[in-house]
């Protein structure tokens, strides 16, 4: 696999600006000062196959606050766009879709509306993107503020049979941080799923993506690539 398609930028919006925050903490935010769909056209026209974007407040206020930036990036890019964040109903994937976005990160609604998950799925099968993400082994949901019970391996297993696009599994406590990724928690995790597996946490250096390179099928880099980490 080319290393530009393994690869996967981040774009992190937050009243229209690109930002990055340490472990989902919106009380340690950065602003980047950088025009989101200027961010798009440099990774364009450094050969990235797909954007991971992420619509923050979206993510706290369970609908989709950065619309127009998502519109505006996907007129820059012209590889597949994916979007998580506020994505919790079939209209807003419905929405997306006419934007032409290809991907929808869906996580919250999926542990509290299941039939709604479901429904999404069945309307755009192969499109959804299971969002797992994890603090201390438990799944956590609704912008990472909220803990649930559940295991990731107990997440993928409930929509494994469902024809979904496959999984991003994000370690929170590494998120935003440059700590390095933990490999042995997507090792374990592929074990259980036969669908692709997207890695997102704690990448810092060219070393961490050797590392996961054929353990998971794709990985979300921002903070390593917006503090020139890692050059595009």
């Amino acid at each position: 696999m080319e290393l530009k398609s393994f690869i996967i930028p981040a774009i992190d919006l937050k009243e229209g600006r690109v930002v990055r925050l340490m472990r989902g903490d919106f009380g340690k935010l950065k602003d980047y000062g950088l025009k989101p769909e200027d961010v798009a056209k440099a990774f364009d026209d450094a050969g990235f196959k797909r954007l991971h974007v992420v619509d923050l407040e979206g993510s706290l206020e369970g609908r989709l606050k950065n619309l127009e930036s998502i519109r505006k990036i996907r007129k820059a890019f012209s590889g597949q766009v994916q979007v998580g964040g506020g994505v919790r109903s079939l209209e807003v994937c419905r929405s997306l879709f006419q934007e032409g976005i290809d991907l929808f990160v869906v996580g919250t609604v999926a542990i509290k509306e299941p039939e709604v998950f479901k429904a999404m799925v069945e309307e755009f099968p192969q499109r959804v993107i299971l969002s797992v993400d994890a603090r201390a082994g438990k799944v956590a949901v609704g912008g990472w503020k909220e803990e649930t019970s559940l295991s990731p391996q107990e997440l993928a297993l409930r929509y494994e049979p469902l024809p979904i696009w496959g999984y991003l599994y994000t370690n929170i406590e590494r998120d935003g941080s440059l700590e390095g990724v933990d490999v042995s928690i997507y090792e374990s995790f592929k074990k259980l799923v036969k669908k692709p597996l997207i890695a997102s946490g704690g990448v810092s250096s060219l070393e961490d993506l050797k590392r996961l390179y054929g353990v998971v099928d794709g990985v979300v880099v921002g903070k390593a690539i917006y503090e020139g980490r890692i050059k595009i």
